[in-house]
Formats: C-alpha cells, sequence, structure tokens
C-alpha cells in the first residue's frame, strides 16, 4: 500500500539536541576535547565595563573554526549555514531555538582581538598534538605560497614623489589604452597612508620601468586579451591599492598578476602537524624572512619541550646568511644554493688554513678585504694577486681578458658554511629530506588553500591575514588530531620511548634552572 506524509506543526514537542547529534560525529567529539574556556581571562581586557554583553569569545572561536572546517569563507553564510546544521548548533552551545549573533559581530569580533589571542589558540591546539604524541620536533619543513588579497587589480592607483608628484611620474610613465586618469574601479575610501602612495623607486628603477612599458605597449597592447584584469605592467614601486595598502602584487609563472600575501608555513614531518604560521608582504623574499620564522618557531618548540634538529627548505630560503644563523642556532640546514653558488674562480684551489687561493699555474691569489656588495647588499670576501703576479703568466688572456693586468675575484664571506651545507644536501640524508618536504609541506599547502578556507584572505590589512591564516592552520591541526590514531609500538621502541623521555627531563631541569636566572628558555641552543 503506497504512503503519504502529511506533516501538521505540533503545538508543544520534546526535543534534546544532545540525543539527535551522533556519538561518532566530528563537531561532538571535537567538543569533547577541545577546551577554551581560558579565553575568558585572556580577552576580558578588550571588553568594556558597561553596556550590553557581547558574543561568548569561547563562541566566537568556535564559530570561526567552523568556518575554516567546511571552507565557508564568508561570515554571512557562515551563520547562515550553522542555522541549518544541528551538529554545528550542539557545538558551538546553542539551541535550535536560540538566536545565532548577526555576521557583522564576528567580524567586529575580530577585529576586536589582537593577533596575540589567535597564537595562543593556535599554541592551545599544537599541545593538544604534541601531547598525543603527534609531533617529534627534530625535522621542520618550511615553504611559502601567496594567498589572495580582498582587493582587486583593477583599483590599483598610481604612486606620486614628494616632489612635483604627478607631473614627475608622467615623465617616466607611457601610457597605454589601459592607462587612465582614474582607476578602472574606484575604491570607496584610501585606506592608505602618505607614505604607501609615494613612489620608492629610485630614478634608475623609474627608467628600467619606463623602457618595460615601452616594450609593453608595443608588444601587448593592441594583442587579443590586453584589456583583461592584471595585463597592463604594474609594479609594487609604482603602484599602490587604496582598498588594502598592506597587500602586495606578486606573480607566479604563467599566471596573471594580483594582490597578494604571502603565508609562511611550518610543518613537522611526523604526522604533518603545522608548528607555525604567518602572514606575510607577498613582495617579500623568503630569504630575508627565515631568521623570523627561525626565531619564532625555536622559541615555541622550545617551550614545548621539544628539540629542534633539521632545518629543511628549498632554494628560495638559501643565503650564506642564513646558512650561518641556523648553525648560530644550533640546526642543520638542508637547503639547496642558488644555481649561481660558486666557491672560487674554476680550476682554482681554495687552502682554508691560510684564506687564499692557488690559480692553475700555482700563483697564490691572497685575500685583501671584507666588504658589501652594493648589489645584493651580501657580505663578500675579496681576492686579488699583485700586477708582477701575473705579468709572464701563459694563461693571461683568458684569464684575466683584454685589459685586466691583476687577477682579482669576490667570493660570499660564508664559504665554509656554504660548504658544510651543500655536502649534507648532496648526501644521502639531504636526498630524502628533499622527498621528505616535498611530501610534507607542499600537500599541507593544498589543503588549506582548497579545502580550509584559505583560498582568499576575506579581511583587510597585515594583522588580520594573520589571524586568518592562524585560524586556518587551527582547524587543520584540530582535523589531523581528531583523525590520528596512534601507532602499535613495535620491538625495541620501548628504548625511543626511554630517551624521549629522558630528553623531555633534561629539558625541563634546564629550563627551571634558565627560570631561576630569568632568562628565556630560546638563548641556549
Amino acid at each position: 500500500m503506497q504512503g503519504k506524509k502529511t506533516y501538521q506543526e505540533k503545538l508543544f514537542n520534546s526535543f534534546r539536541l544532545s540525543e539527535r547529534v551522533p556519538q561518532d560525529n566530528f563537531y561532538r567529539l571535537l567538543k569533547g576535547v577541545l577546551d577554551l574556556d581560558f579565553l575568558y581571562s585572556i580577552t576580558k581586557p578588550y571588553y568594556g565595563e558597561s553596556g550590553q554583553k557581547s558574543i561568548d569569545p569561547v563562541v566566537f572561536f568556535k564559530l570561526c573554526l567552523v568556518g575554516y572546517l567546511e571552507n565557508i569563507i564568508s561570515d554571512r553564510k557562515l551563520i547562515q549555514h550553522c542555522s541549518m546544521r544541528l551538529d554545528l548548533l550542539f557545538f558551538i552551545g546553542y539551541d535550535i531555538d536560540d538566536e545565532l549573533p548577526w555576521h557583522s559581530t564576528i567580524s567586529r569580533t575580530r577585529q576586536l582581538f589582537p593577533e596575540s589571542v589567535f597564537e595562543e589558540v593556535f599554541t592551545k591546539v599544537l599541545s593538544l598534538c604534541i601531547e598525543k604524541g603527534m609531533v617529534s620536533g627534530h625535522t621542520q619543513t618550511i615553504d611559502s605560497a601567496p594567498v589572495k588579497a580582498n582587493a582587486s587589480m583593477d583599483t590599483l592607483e598610481l604612486k606620486v614623489p614628494e616632489d612635483e608628484l604627478q607631473a614627475h611620474l608622467r615623465k617616466v610613465r607611457v601610457f597605454s589604452s589601459m592607462d587612465k586618469e582614474t582607476p578602472h574601479r574606484k575604491s570607496k575610501d584610501d585606506k592608505s597612508d602618505s607614505g604607501q602612495r609615494i613612489v620608492t623607486a629610485s630614478k634608475k628603477e623609474l627608467s628600467a620601468i619606463q623602457s618595460r612599458n615601452k616594450k609593453w605597449s608595443t608588444d601587448q597592447d593592441q594583442r587579443p586579451g590586453s584589456g583583461n584584469k592584471g595585463s597592463k605592467y604594474t609594479s609594487n614601486k609604482t603602484h599602490y591599492s587604496p582598498t588594502d595598502p598592506d597587500a602586495r602584487i606578486s606573480v607566479k609563472p604563467g599566471k596573471a598578476r594580483k594582490l597578494n600575501y604571502l603565508s609562511q608555513l611550518s610543518v613537522d614531518t611526523a604526522s604533518h602537524v603545522i608548528t607555525d604560521i604567518r602572514a606575510y608582504h607577498a613582495d617579500g623574499k623568503d630569504n630575508q624572512q627565515l631568521p623570523d620564522i627561525v626565531e619564532r618557531l625555536h622559541k615555541r618548540l622550545w617551550q614545548q619541550g621539544l628539540f629542534w634538529e633539521n632545518c629543511v627548505a628549498d632554494t628560495g630560503y638559501s643565503s650564506g646568511e642564513n646558512y650561518a644563523y641556523l648553525e648560530q642556532k644550533g640546526l642543520r640546514s638542508f637547503i639547496p644554493p642558488h644555481g649561481t653558488y660558486k666557491g672560487g674562480p674554476d680550476g682554482f684551489i681554495y687552502n682554508s688554513e691560510e684564506d687564499y687561493y692557488q690559480c692553475p699555474q700555482g700563483k697564490i691569489i691572497p685575500f685583501t678585504r671584507v666588504f658589501n656588495d652594493y648589489r645584493t647588499g651580501t657580505k663578500k670576501k675579496e681576492y686579488r694577486a699583485r700586477k708582477h703576479v701575473c705579468v709572464d703568466c701563459p694563461l693571461k688572456r683568458s684569464c684575466l681578458g683584454k685589459s685586466a693586468q691583476e687577477k682579482k675575484f669576490s667570493v660570499t664571506y660564508y664559504r665554509e658554511e656554504y660548504e658544510r651545507n651543500n655536502a649534507r644536501v648532496h648526501s644521502p640524508q639531504g636526498r630524502y629530506m628533499k622527498g621528505k618536504r616535498q611530501s610534507t609541506v607542499e600537500p599541507v599547502f593544498g589543503t588549506l588553500t582548497q579545502f580550509m578556507g584559505l583560498r582568499k584572505i576575506n579581511t583587510l590589512g597585515l594583522k588580520q591575514a594573520n589571524k586568518v591564516m592562524h585560524l586556518s592552520a587551527i582547524a587543520y591541526n584540530l582535523k589531523k588530531y581528531l583523525r590520528f590514531t596512534q601507532k602499535h609500538v613495535k620491538s625495541g621502541a620501548g628504548i625511543t620511548a626511554l630517551h624521549a623521555f629522558m630528553k623531555k627531563y633534561r629539558y625541563d631541569l634546564i629550563s627551571s634552572h634558565l627560570s631561576t636566572l630569568k632568562l628565556p628558555y630560546y638563548l641556549l641552543s
């Protein structure tokens, strides 16, 4: 017999939300392990003493985490989504007839709390992962990726010099069909300060920009698609975004220019847990940001009782200064050098004890001075032979060229650090570390951008972008935490566990001693 359901709303209904959410539901399990009550004490200073009560800070963070767990970057859509899900209501502590906060409240509260609060939550979740045995600490992989900013290339405006502003810039600009007196889409209000609206390029750089504009106007201006977004030549030296002044123009090979932020990510190799994340300007270089990353990560791991040994990253982080810095911190670097690195001229033999080079003819090229290269800003050592040394050399023409009278060349100041790093990189362990980096940090970035709400920054400003990245990383680690299963201990693994216990005991002992001296933990490498 065919059935037919007729809906009739009941006047009185008995309904318990806790009975409707299954015991194995993800958010029910998360509610049982995630304790955020510490937020009440650390966020209290940011509220006033009078007026209406604002949103519960625990509810706020849980709502934010739901957004990144569900890959929802819009606060409005997040509230709508939560209102239709029983397990989400149970997780944030709301009943079916409770009114959820306004989406604007989420945005205002995110701006109210400083970055330190979000970092505190991140550290709390990381501690849970460490207690569960998911983090080894000894090997950390570091990588970066651009994340789309909440600003359009259409709103870019020209920077102006301090003197004779617009007139001066017009002298070095070649206008195409895409260049107009006003931007294609006018920003509602200009959030930049006077310093961000001033040209930062030198006369030499402006001349180079002029030539690139001439080439672009000749080769690209009349081609199909030249009117698309980002097709015109732009530079951080000559353009800024009034919508989000902290966003920077960046580009990947084969892709259009976009306004981005740069996400620097550190991942532990044991279970791919994120140990550090931070937002940077997209026009910065990885090798310039590495010391800041290492300092912050080293301190965090030390406070958690973990010993960091190996730092693994790609070529973008290589420099002699970084190699020396990592050795100073007691870390072994596995960072391939740039292809331009040379330990000295081809065919020359280096004597490390007396610090000189020997040419193919057996002549000595001694060390003369240390200087800073004005082009790269790096520290170098100069080696120079006296004129009489090369005067009768049969290889003079091929070695010195047509005009030079003496052999002179410069080598990086950190040659020994380079050589030690290169030996590690080309060793069997180095080849293993390269594969480990590719299989560890790169998939994590893919997960964050595609499934954890980091495909775009939905806020304005560098500080707000940093909060967004921390929330995405927290959501990722929590998902890892709930899905992690402890591996069975194999034969002989008890020795490893004992070693780990003794190392933790040693660290605790040293830490207590340092605390009596009132010194920070991370000062001891």
